[in-house]
C-alpha cells in the first residue's frame, strides 16, 4: 500500500489564534521538545477569516502558516466551515438548523448549519477555494481537513424541499414511493410530492417506541441526511481541487457514529481520518473494532486525527488516562492501521466548554508535567521508527459485515426488543476474535467476499439486492458464513420479505423461522448441545424449523423446548451457521471456536495470551504489535523470544514480562 505521508504525523489541533503571539514562540520550542512534527490549524476560524459578508482577513493565518513552515511543521489545514460567523445568522437566519422538535435555532454551538442552505453552501465553498488559492501550493500543507466532525440533522423547509427532490430521483413516481413506504398503513397514501413532510416529532415521530411510525420514511431521511452532508463535503473538496489537485483531502469521522454512512463517504475521501475518544469504561475491544472499521472504509491506512493525551471534557466521568495508557492507546491505533497520531489539542484552552479537555501543554504552560513527558516519549519513539510502518497492510481471513442501512433499519423498527442494538451485536462477535488475536476486516455489503475464509453477518436485518447472491456464491465456493436472529427480515424499504424468515437467506441457512420470542431482561431460556451441555440464552429466541440444516443445540425450556436454537447447513462447498438466540458468553465462545476451526482461521500467535497481538505487513516484513491492556503483568509469548523489540532495540527474552500498558513492536 502507498503511504499518504513521508513520516508518521505527530501533532494535533493547534489554535494559536486563541493566544497572544508571544505564546507562539513558546509553543514552537515545546513542540520541538516533544518531537511534534505537525499541527492541524484553522478548524474554527471562519469568524476571524471573514469578519463580515464582503471582507476577508488572512493576516493572522498567514503568520501562523509562515511560523509553522519556518519551524518545519507539517500542516493539516482545515477549512473552518464547521462553525459559522454570527453575521451570517443575523443576515440569513435560514442558515440555522431546525431540530427534531421543530425549533429553529439561533447563533451558537457548532455544526449548526442547515446542510441544504444555499447561503451556507455558497460561502463555505468560497472560503475553501480562497484558502486553497492562498495556501494550497505550499509544501508544508500536507493534508486538507474539511469542516469538522460532520453530524446532526435538520428539519427545516429547505431540507423538506430537498428531501422531495431526493425522493423523486430515487423513486421516480409517487406509486413507487407509496409502495416502498407501505403508505396504505394508517391511510397515509400520498397523491402529491408536496404532501411529503420530514419525519420529526411533529409528523411521524412516536414517543412510545422507536421514534417513527413509518420506518421506511425515516430510513430514507437518514440516507438523505447523510447524502446532504456528503454533498457539502464534496462541494468543499471540489472547490479545493479546482486549485490544488495533489494534496490529500479528508474530514474527521467518529467510528460507529450512526448518522452518516461512512462507507459511502469514504469513496469521496483521499484518506480516512477519525477521532477516538473512549470513555473510562469503554471495552478495549470496542476501540479496536472502531479502528478496524475506519481502516475497512477504504481498506487502507487511516489518520488518527484526534485523541486526548489525558482526559475528555464532555463525558459524564472524565477520568485521567493512567500513566502509559495514552501511549498504549496510540500504538493500538497504529497497530490497527493508523499512519498518524494526533491530539486534540496541543495547548489547553483558557475558556469555553473545552477548557478542561486535555492537551499536550496544560494550563500551567510548562513541560514539567506527566502528560508532556509521556507525549515526548511517544514522539521520540515514533521519530525513531521513521517510515518503516507507513502504508503497511493488516491482512485478515475474517470479514465482519457492517452496514449503515442495517444500523438505521434495525433501530428504527418497532420491536421486537428495545435492548437490541446494532453496534452491540457487531461488537459481541468482534470481541470473540479480538480475544483470540484473530485479525478481522470490517467490511461493507458490497465487499469482495472471496478474500475471506469466514464472514460474520450478525443481525443482517435488511438484505439489499445482490447481497443474497454474493453470500451464496461465497458459501458455494467453500466459505463459512455466520448469521443469526433478526436476519433476512426486510428489503431496503423496511418491508418484510414474505414467505417466512429469514427471507432471501432461507435456502442458504436451510431453516424457516416461524416466530421470534422476545425475552425481557429478567427472563432466560435454556439451550442444550447434543452432548448434553446446557447453557442459558437471552434477548431473542427464534422458533426454527429445519429445511436441510442440522441442529447443533436445542431449546430445553418454554413451549418450544426441543426445537432448534443453533443450526448448521451445508451449502455447496461451504457452511452456514445460524444462531437463533443470544447464548451466554461461554456457550458463544464454544460455538465460535468450532466455527473458526472449520473455517481454518488461525490466531496470530499459537499461544494463548491476554496481550493484544496485531500485525501489519509488507511483502518483506511483518510487524507484530504486543500491547498489555490487562491489569496484570503478562508473559510475552515464547514465539517472540530472540527477536528484536523495535522500541528499545533489545532482544526479547524468554519469560519476558509486559506490565500494564506496556508495548512491544517486533519486526520479523
Amino acid at each position: 500500500m502507498k503511504a499518504d505521508f513521508k513520516h508518521i504525523l505527530y501533532g494535533g489541533d493547534y489554535n494559536p489564534n486563541q493566544w497572544p503571539e508571544a505564546v507562539w514562540k513558546e509553543d514552537m520550542e515545546l513542540f520541538d521538545k516533544a518531537r511534534i512534527n505537525s499541527a492541524t490549524v484553522n478548524v474554527f476560524s471562519w469568524a476571524k477569516l471573514q469578519p463580515s459578508e464582503e471582507r476577508y482577513d488572512f493576516e493572522e493565518l498567514d503568520k501562523v502558516i509562515e511560523m509553522l513552515g519556518k519551524n518545519h511543521k507539517d500542516i493539516v489545514l482545515a477549512t473552518s466551515t464547521a462553525a459559522m460567523p454570527a453575521w451570517m445568522f443575523r443576515k440569513y437566519p435560514e442558515v440555522a438548523r431546525t431540530d427534531y422538535a421543530g425549533r429553529h435555532h439561533k447563533f451558537g454551538q457548532r455544526q449548526n448549519a442547515c446542510p441544504n442552505s444555499p447561503v451556507y453552501q455558497r460561502y463555505a465553498a468560497k472560503l475553501a477555494q480562497k484558502l486553497a488559492k492562498r495556501y494550497g501550493h505550499l509544501d508544508s500543507v500536507v493534508c486538507w481537513h474539511i469542516n469538522n466532525e460532520y453530524s446532526g440533522e435538520c428539519y427545516c423547509e429547505n431540507c423538506e424541499k430537498a428531501f422531495r427532490v431526493w425522493l423523486r430521483k430515487k423513486y421516480g413516481t409517487l406509486k413507487a414511493l407509496n409502495e416502498a413506504w407501505n403508505t396504505e398503513f394508517w391511510g397515509h397514501t400520498l397523491y402529491d410530492w408536496e404532501e411529503i413532510v420530514l419525519p420529526n416529532a411533529l409528523g411521524e415521530g412516536l414517543e412510545w417506541c422507536s421514534g417513527t411510525a413509518f420506518a421506511g420514511i425515516s430510513i430514507d431521511y437518514a440516507r438523505f441526511n447523510s447524502d446532504s452532508m456528503l454533498e457539502n463535503f464534496k462541494m468543499e473538496r471540489n472547490a479545493i481541487r479546482s486549485v490544488d489537485q495533489k494534496t490529500p483531502v479528508t474530514t474527521n469521522l467518529m467510528g460507529t457514529f450512526k448518522q452518516l454512512d461512512y462507507f459511502k463517504w469514504a469513496k469521496e475521501m483521499d484518506v480516512v481520518s477519525w477521532d477516538n475518544y473512549p470513555s473510562y469504561d469503554t471495552p478495549v475491544s470496542l476501540t479496536a473494532m472502531q479502528h478496524d472499521l475506519m481502516r475497512g472504509l477504504k481498506q487502507q491506512p487511516f489518520m488518527l486525527m484526534e485523541q486526548t493525551p489525558s482526559q475528555q471534557n464532555w463525558q459524564p466521568y472524565n477520568s485521567l488516562k493512567k500513566p502509559g495508557q495514552m501511549r498504549a492507546q496510540s500504538y493500538q491505533a497504529i497497530a490497527h492501521g493508523a499512519d498518524t497520531i494526533q491530539f486534540f489539542q496541543l495547548r489547553r484552552s483558557v475558556g469555553g466548554c473545552e477548557k478542561f479537555h486535555g492537551a499536550v501543554i496544560a494550563h500551567a504552560g510548562t513541560d514539567n508535567t506527566r502528560v508532556f513527558r509521556e507525549v515526548t516519549q511517544l514522539g521520540t519513539e515514533l521519530e525513531e521508527l521513521g517510515d518503516q510502518i507507513l502504508g503497511t497492510a493488516n491482512p485478515a481471513d475474517v470479514g465482519i459485515l457492517f452496514d449503515w442501512d442495517n444500523y438505521w433499519a434495525l433501530e428504527f423498527t418497532s420491536g421486537p426488543h428495545k435492548d437490541l442494538k446494532y453496534v452491540d451485536q457487531i461488537h459481541r462477535h468482534y470481541k470473540f476474535f479480538y480475544e483470540k488475536n484473530i485479525a478481522v476486516d470490517m467490511i461493507p455489503r458490497d465487499a469482495d467476499f472471496s478474500k475471506y475464509k469466514l464472514i460474520v453477518a450478525p443481525v443482517l436485518y435488511m438484505v439489499h439486492q445482490g447481497v443474497k447472491e454474493a453470500l451464496e456464491a461465497f458459501v458455494k465456493n467453500g466459505g463459512v458464513l455466520v448469521t443469526g436472529f433478526m436476519s433476512g427480515i426486510v428489503g431496503e424499504s423496511d418491508n418484510v420479505y414474505l414467505g417466512g424468515y429469514p427471507g432471501p437467506l432461507r435456502d442458504l441457512a436451510g431453516i424457516w423461522v416461524e416466530e421470534i420470542d422476545a425475552l425481557a431482561p429478567e427472563q432466560k431460556n435454556s439451550v442444550k448441545f447434543k452432548d448434553g451441555t446446557e447453557f442459558t440464552s437471552t434477548m431473542l429466541c427464534d422458533l426454527i424449523h429445519l429445511e436441510g440444516a442440522e441442529s447443533m443445540a436445542d431449546y430445553s425450556s418454554d413451549f418450544y423446548a426441543g426445537t432448534p436454537a443453533v443450526t448448521k447447513n451445508s451449502y455447496g462447498k461451504g457452511t452456514v451457521y445460524y444462531l437463533g438466540t443470544q447464548p451466554e458468553d461461554c456457550a458463544f465462545t464454544r460455538m465460535m471456536d468450532c466455527i473458526v476451526k472449520e473455517a481454518a482461521v488461525k490466531s496470530l500467535v499459537d499461544e494463548r495470551t491476554s496481550l493484544e497481538v496485531t500485525v501489519r505487513k509488507t511483502k518483506e516484513n511483518t510487524f507484530y504489535f504486543l500491547i498489555n491492556f490487562s491489569k496484570e503483568e503478562t508473559v510475552v509469548p515464547q514465539c517472540f523470544a530472540g527477536m528484536q523489540n523495535l522500541l528499545t532495540g533489545e532482544t526479547v527474552s524468554r519469560q519476558e514480562i509486559l506490565k500494564p500498558f506496556e508495548v512491544e513492536i517486533i519486526k520479523k
